[in-house]
């Protein structure tokens, strides 16, 4: 029978434990029915009132790490998406790959001319004569969320470059997209006005998450082998997804990777990327 324990969110709201969550978490992580039933037993006997869901978290993910480690790498994908920062730059050249690897062109930090000021667009894709300016919105700590004034002072600069006087590279999309969530008057405003919306678990079937697990479009931070300082030095390498790596693999050398452990590197990313095909 269920514990009937209050829990507490990053945001500070208060909600009751949930075995069932916390299953289907790790059922979409790939992890076995066997693994699973583990872990949430382990789990649910040591929760206690007024724990926090990173505590809850940190606790399963432990134990996928040691059960299977490529599992917990896609465990940790929303933490994981957070070591991308502190600053958002490193988000925008995620986005900037992801868009990339589906078959976009793209630029990044690009300066577009509207008809009254410039603007600093974070990301441009472009595709078959479409064009979609993209701006990312990054969030380095659990709970943010991006309130209505984002779709709103995004659609202002977007209707500015819509009326500029150039002709030949007109705007097709606005995009708005965060690694966190959207409050439900900035996902009305958003819908009402055109803008297209992407957050963490928005659109249900086409989230940033559910893209990221469907084309196996991995940041490198979700690996369970490197360490904080060599993700960095790829990161400032502008390699960002783990299929980068994979072809970009001399990067570890430069690290003094040993050559079993640049293996076990490459081996967990290629089996990560590979395992929702």
């Amino acid at each position: 029978m269920e514990k009937e324990l209050v829990i507490v969110k990053s945001s500070g709201e208060k909600m009751i434990f949930s075995t069932k969550k916390l299953e289907r978490s790790l059922l979409k992580s790939g992890a076995s029915k066997e693994i699973v039933d583990y872990i949430v037993e382990q789990v649910s006997n040591e929760v206690y009132e007024g724990i926090s869901t990173k505590e809850i978290y940190n606790r399963a993910y432990a134990m996928l790490r040691q059960k299977k480690p490529v599992l917990a790498s896609r465990y940790k994908l929303k933490k994981a998406i957070y070591e991308l920062g502190p600053t958002g730059f490193p988000f925008e050249k995620f986005v900037a790959a992801i868009m990339q690897f589906s078959g976009y062109q793209k630029q990044t930090n690009t300066i577009v001319e509207g008809k009254c000021v410039d603007h600093e667009i974070d990301v441009i894709a472009f595709k078959n004569n479409h064009q979609i300016l993209i701006e990312c919105k990054f969030h380095g700590e659990p709970g943010r969320k991006c309130d209505v004034k984002v779709p709103l002072y995004i659609n202002s600069r977007f209707n500015d470059i819509k009326k500029r006087k150039k002709t030949d590279d007109t705007v097709d999309e606005g995009w708005v997209l965060t690694n966190t969530r959207f409050t439900k008057d900035a996902l009305k405003y958003g819908n009402c006005i055109g803008l297209y919306l992407l957050s963490w678990d928005y659109p249900k079937g086409d989230s940033l998450k559910e893209r990221i697990d469907r084309l196996g479009l991995y940041p490198i931070t979700v690996s369970t082998i490197m360490s904080k300082r060599e993700k960095q030095f790829l990161l400032s390498r502008d390699v960002v997804l783990c299929r980068q790596l994979m072809n970009d693999s001399f990067y570890l050398d430069h690290l003094g990777v040993s050559e079993e452990r640049k293996q076990k590197i490459l081996n967990q990313i290629d089996e990560l990327c590979n395992i929702s095909q």
